[in-house]
């Protein structure tokens, strides 16, 4: 029977961290799933799916635990994954605007207020072309229970969209 793990691991960022990773999920018969990778600020980060069978997890973790010393923080988590309801539906969002603290915040009460699942959000900050201000933009891929009132979804973040002076595009 294969297990599921989800990893996240932040280390410094250098050659070799995906490497050694890659190697101890090899070395306990892994599956490599699903993951999303980046450098921020000299750190590596990550996060990932690693499929492997359920007699090996014990030797994984200690081989993961012998990651440490090469300066990887690493949290493995059991997975017994309850997919997303088939009703619910996939959009995306799209915002644009002036960059603030507490935006992703408000922006995330309204989702969860309307019992939204965010499934990957993605966001970048940088100067606008012609004022040269700070520009927020996230992406993010949502799932909406079937029982919410689109309409009010969407006037709900047009409101914020208004009160928060940026631009906020749900896409149905």
């Amino acid at each position: 029977m294969s297990t599921s793990i989800v990893l996240t691991v932040v280390s410094d960022d250098h050659p070799g961290v995906i490497e050694a990773l890659s190697e101890v999920i090899a070395e306990h018969g892994g599956n490599w799933a699903e993951s999303s990778m980046m450098s921020l600020a000299g750190k590596f980060a990550g996060i990932l799916l690693v499929q492997l069978p359920g007699d090996n997890v014990d030797a994984f973790f200690a081989g993961l635990k012998a990651l440490e010393s090469r300066g990887m923080q690493i949290v493995a988590q059991l997975s017994d994954a309850i997919p997303v309801s088939d009703s619910a539906r996939e959009h995306s969002i799209e915002l644009v605007g002036q960059d603030r603290p507490g935006i992703v915040h408000e922006i995330t009460e309204v989702l969860a207020d309307f019992g939204v699942n965010v499934q990957e959000l993605e966001t970048t900050v940088q100067s606008a072309s012609m004022s040269g201000e700070s520009l927020f933009m996230a992406h993010a891929r949502i799932f909406i229970p079937p029982e919410t009132d689109m309409d009010e979804l969407q006037n709900t973040l047009e409101d914020l969209a208004n009160e928060l002076m940026v631009d906020i595009e749900l896409e149905v």
